[in-house]
């Protein structure tokens, strides 16, 4: 039976779209096919269902996500009866469920439904569909102990009327009560209580959504300006110095549209990012100047100045009712609505809970998940010395929102810090560090005068050198400072990856250790996400042409890497010929390196010499090697030089549809990584996670 978890609540108001997110994140860990549905739906479109369709892919038709809309929900129950109702929303139900795995439901909204009872229409709905309930109740306003009340008296409501309760949610308190929220609940109720404290960025409406919900006409700004969230809102009225002072990090500045020295002042002060703001808003349907625009449009690019037709107070009472909702078009909102879901609810724990056994298939999204999970479960620090690089920044915006690790960003301070505040991304959380004139810069020269002593490196030199952010970075790991390092979207992989080999260079031991992780050579694997597995290929990125005993150190390196990141390692060792069926020197390469291989990891399933197409398909493989219990079933593929292999894995790349997660670089003695110069923001997200993970494991 389809297992489903319907997540309701008691009154309106109560955020629980946090709530659903965050479990439909949960879901997507676990299982390939992900349904959701919501029973009854107001006119127009469903915000959240076209988030979470956009952000998880899903297939499932938009016409199959809901049972009716709530005026035929309300016509139907007056002339026919409950029965009646419910008896169509189960239908409906089953047609989602008999096409997915689990299924998220999501409760009526009690605003505005005109429906008797809705309480008891979710729990009686849950019980027909066989489904766990997650209520959540809203805390906004209330005192401690009027939250743990609300909560209790929701508990019994559910439970009385027969419903399955899986968890409670409290969502929206006061940041000072949460502890005792969550500790008095504890103690009072049967299931587990997860108390969420209320996030002002959440609830605060983005500048592209006030500009929609008054009307506005967008004068100047980008995408990534309206997509800041108003967190103040600062009416300026008077003169500039005063008003300069009332600024605060976030706010929307308010001000009659003949202002213009307001208008530039504000934006003056975003330059300067003293502070930054989310942008001006000009009432009565004032104009500046062309000169002033002009003026505007230099000082902060991209920061958005809306024009409204109404006079301040009118606006000023529309802002105040208006709330941030989360939709497709607030993606940066999501990230912060999971970092709040993950920081305050025992994932493990629900998970337990829901019984959803894992896919045996892996998907690229469950992967991209892993690594999220994997990595916050121990956080690290990652140095990324391409501070100022937009893709960078945003990638930096994501993690710090889902709390994946902490970041130091290497760069000019000041311009990091108003390209972050042109973004709109709030970096306060992160370290910054200006190599050209850290305290650290004297200290590393010595250090890396020292280690380079033999190559003629002198402090003078060594004080030039280190002044490079990828030397700089790679020092802070070497000496503990960040746990390990991301560079390459705008920097060659040779000047990432240089100052590695001369700092921090191989694990001791080589392949005479194995099971000290050591290593004789540097090499690389990419994660091939595919369509239903996770593949590793190695080397793709360093060793142009490694030699028997080389290949062999990378094989076991990367299967190493693959048990690290939930990949089941079973290893093909690629060449043009497969078993007995081939010779030459390159056959014979890939042979010896097979056994040299077992002989290093007795315990690994290696397999080799082995064409690709029987490593990967059953039906070669039983033809080929019919005895081979990696034949057909390979998830680690080791090409027998750079040539090959780099190739092969942007045929699949590209061809397939495949996401390329890497070059991740292995045998380090601490982990640094490389990126692609055409990464996309998620690449770098990965990449970064990829490398937190690696430096949860203690060097040895």
């Amino acid at each position: 039976m389809t297992r489903s978890v319907y997540v309701t609540g008691i009154d309106r108001g109560d955020g629980r779209q946090v709530v659903e997110l965050g479990v439909m994140e949960l879901l997507t860990r676990q299982v390939d096919r992900v349904g959701v549905f919501r029973p009854l739906v107001h006119d127009g479109p469903d915000r959240l269902f076209d988030l979470l369709r956009a952000r998880y892919r899903l297939s499932q038709d938009p016409a199959s996500g809901y049972g009716m809309d709530y005026h035929e929900a309300s016509a139907l129950q007056a002339e026919r009866g409950t029965d009646e109702l419910v008896s169509h929303l189960v239908d409906r139900f089953h047609e989602v469920a008999r096409e997915y795995e689990v299924v998220l439901v999501l409760g009526t909204d009690f605003a505005d439904t005109q429906l008797p009872d809705e309480l008891s229409l979710n729990a009686r709905l849950a019980n027909e569909f066989g489904a766990w309930v997650l209520p959540v109740v809203g805390g906004r306003g209330q005192s401690a102990e009027s939250v743990r009340a609300e909560a209790r008296n929701a508990y019994r409501a559910y439970e009385v009327l027969g419903c399955e309760v899986l968890a409670m949610a409290v969502n929206r308190v006061a940041p000072a009560d949460r502890d005792a929220i969550s500790e008095g609940l504890t103690a009072q109720l049967p299931v587990p209580c997860y108390v969420l404290p209320d996030l002002p960025a959440l609830s605060a409406p983005t500048v592209a959504q006030i500009t929609h919900a008054l009307g506005g006409t967008v004068l100047l700004g980008d995408d990534s300006g309206l997509a800041r969230d108003a967190l103040d809102f600062v009416f300026g009225g008077a003169m500039l110095p005063n008003f300069l002072g009332a600024l605060t990090p976030g706010c929307l500045v308010v001000t009659p549209g003949d202002r213009a020295d307001l208008v530039v002042g504000a934006l003056a002060a975003h330059s300067a990012g003293t502070p930054p703001i989310a942008g001006v808003l000009l009432t009565l349907n004032e104009r500046p100047s062309e000169e002033i625009l002009r003026l505007a449009s230099r000082l902060a690019p991209g920061t958005p100045v809306v024009s409204v037709a109404g006079n301040s107070f009118p606006t000023a009472t529309e802002l105040f009712a208006l709330e941030g909702k989360l939709n497709a078009a607030t993606p940066r909102k999501a990230e912060t609505a999971l970092g709040l879901f993950e920081r305050h609810v025992d994932t493990s724990e629900l998970l337990n809970r829901l019984e959803v056994s894992r896919s045996s298939r892996v998907t690229p999204m469950m992967f991209e998940h892993k690594l999220i999970e994997q990595a916050r479960a121990d956080r690290r620090r990652v140095v990324l010395p391409e501070g100022s690089e937009e893709r960078v920044l945003r990638a930096a915006d994501v993690l710090l929102r889902r709390g994946v690790c902490d970041l130091t960003l290497l760069g000019d301070v000041e311009a990091i810090r108003k390209k972050a505040a042109d973004l709109g991304i709030d970096l306060s959380d992160s370290q910054l560090i200006d190599p050209q004139t850290s305290e650290l810069r004297e200290k590393f020269a010595e250090q890396y005068a020292a280690l380079r002593a033999h190559k003629g490196v002198t402090v003078e030199l060594a004080h030039d050198v280190v002044a490079d952010v990828n030397y700089f970075g790679t020092l802070m790991v070497q000496d503990g400072l960040a746990d390990g390092m991301v560079s390459g979207s705008v920097h060659s992989t040779a000047a990432t990856i240089r100052p590695a080999f001369e700092i921090i260079k191989t694990k001791p031991g080589g392949t005479s250790r194995p099971e000290a992780g050591g290593a004789k050579i540097v090499s690389s694997v990419f994660f091939m996400c595919l369509a239903d597995q996770v593949l590793v290929y190695g080397d793709c990125a360093v060793n142009p042409d490694p030699n028997a005993e080389q290949l062999a150190d990378i094989a076991v390196q990367s299967a190493t890497t693959a048990e690290r990141f939930g990949v089941l390692p079973k290893v093909a060792m690629l060449s043009y010929s497969t078993g007995t069926s081939g010779s030459g020197a390159d056959v014979d390469k890939v042979r010896e390196a097979t056994l040299l291989a077992r002989g290093q990891r007795p315990d690994l399933k290696i397999e080799g010499p082995i064409q690709y197409d029987a490593a990967v398909e059953p039906s070669v493989a039983r033809t080929k090697l019919p005895e081979s219990e990696v034949a057909g079933r390979a998830t680690v593929l080791i090409f027998p030089d750079l040539n090959t292999g780099n190739n092969t894995y942007k045929a699949v790349q590209r061809s397939a549809g495949a996401i390329a997660v890497g070059p991740v670089l292995q045998g380090l003695r601490k982990p640094v990584n490389d990126l692609s110069r055409g990464a996309l923001v998620q690449d770098i997200v990965n990449t970064v996670a990829i490398t937190a993970i690696q430096a949860q494991t203690p060097t040895n």
